[in-house]
């Protein structure tokens, strides 16, 4: 009996081992030079050799590489992207943006930083992920904010410059198509609890768009994170910038990924991206949200509720643009 016991047991045991799935991929840590100390993210890359990579550039504010933030956002849109990406067969690095989260070291304040900052990290992180990885180029896809950093990446990128900055093309998610001041206008518009405070905010945007500072104590105290003085040079920087202006000028391939249920970029910046340059790829993806997660209905609140659900996979469509976009043959430049 114990010997037909312990047969039992070593055929179990030799079942499970047979039946365990093969382990998947797993983040593995990535550095890139920065200023004053190293950019740090992860490297989550399919276990078959050569597969193309995907930087994914993080949006506005205290983002971390996985798509959260202490501010409210815990979608994990990064990190579901990612390991959706890798089942299908490609790479990526998320990465936490300088002075922020484990890239704290690389410059001594992450307020006081630029879109061509931001621009000089992102091409640091294309030739670090070609020296660690050996592809000869790197694809780039900026969410929201990141998409006007990609787009600023990419013009050392067009024409002959291309093989330089080894970037093989953009995938623009959630990106503005207008000048950053004007989406923010339309965002405090939008708001009817804004109304006693919109004078002061339109005011100081247009002040900030001309390059000038605004004093926070001449505002409202409701506009002080928005406004403070801390981040004024980041946002002059960043109004400076023009998406249409930028996505006309760029010779690389570009994908225009954009849902329709989004709250803080309308599908109409998307099809201004796509009118800009005739070249790039739309797609619109329906019941889609900023945060890339499926919202069926109008209602502001469900939409809302998925910022806050790292559960919730992305929506039907998302990963399949990215791939098709990605995959394509000849799409790709050294």
């Amino acid at each position: 009996m114990k010997a037909f016991l312990f047969g039992l047991v070593v055929s179990a045991a030799a079942l499970a081992a047979v039946a365990q799935p093969a382990a998947g991929p797993r983040d593995q840590p990535i550095e890139a030079r920065g200023p004053l100390g190293p950019l740090k993210g992860s490297l989550l890359a399919p276990a078959k050799a050569g597969a193309p990579v995907v930087l994914i550039v993080p949006g506005s504010g205290p983002t971390d590489r996985n798509g959260n933030n202490p501010l409210g956002v815990n979608a994990a849109t990064y990190r579901l992207l990612a390991q959706d990406l890798a089942a299908k067969g490609i790479a990526t690095v998320r990465i936490d943006k300088r002075g922020m989260f484990e890239s704290s070291k690389a410059v001594a304040d992450a307020n006081a930083v630029t879109i061509p900052d931001y621009v000089a990290d992102v091409r640091s992180w294309v030739g670090a992920i070609r020296r660690s990885t050996g592809v000869p180029c790197v694809w780039v896809l900026g969410h929201s904010e990141g998409g006007l950093v990609a787009l600023a990446a990419a013009q050392a990128g067009s024409g002959s410059g291309s093989e330089v900055q080894g970037i093989c093309g953009l995938v623009l998610a959630a990106a503005p198509g207008r000048p950053l001041g004007q989406v923010l206008r339309d965002q405090l518009r939008a708001n009817p609890a804004n109304a006693p405070i919109l004078d002061q905010a339109l005011a100081a945007i247009t002040r900030l768009e001309g390059g000038a500072r605004v004093d926070p104590a001449s505002l409202h105290p409701a506009l002080h994170p928005l406004f403070n003085e801390a981040v004024q040079g980041f946002l002059i920087s960043a109004f400076a910038q023009d998406p249409a202006q930028l996505i006309a000028a760029t010779k690389l391939p570009v994908l225009v990924l954009q849902g329709e249920r989004d709250l803080q970029v309308p599908a109409q910046d998307a099809r201004l991206l796509a009118k800009a340059q005739p070249a790039a790829q739309l797609a619109l993806l329906p019941d889609t949200n900023h945060v890339l997660k499926a919202v069926p209905t109008d209602d502001a609140a469900a939409n809302m509720a998925t910022y806050a659900n790292p559960g919730q996979p992305l929506a039907p469509g998302v990963v399949d643009a990215v791939v098709r976009f990605v995959t394509v043959p000849g799409k790709a430049r050294p």
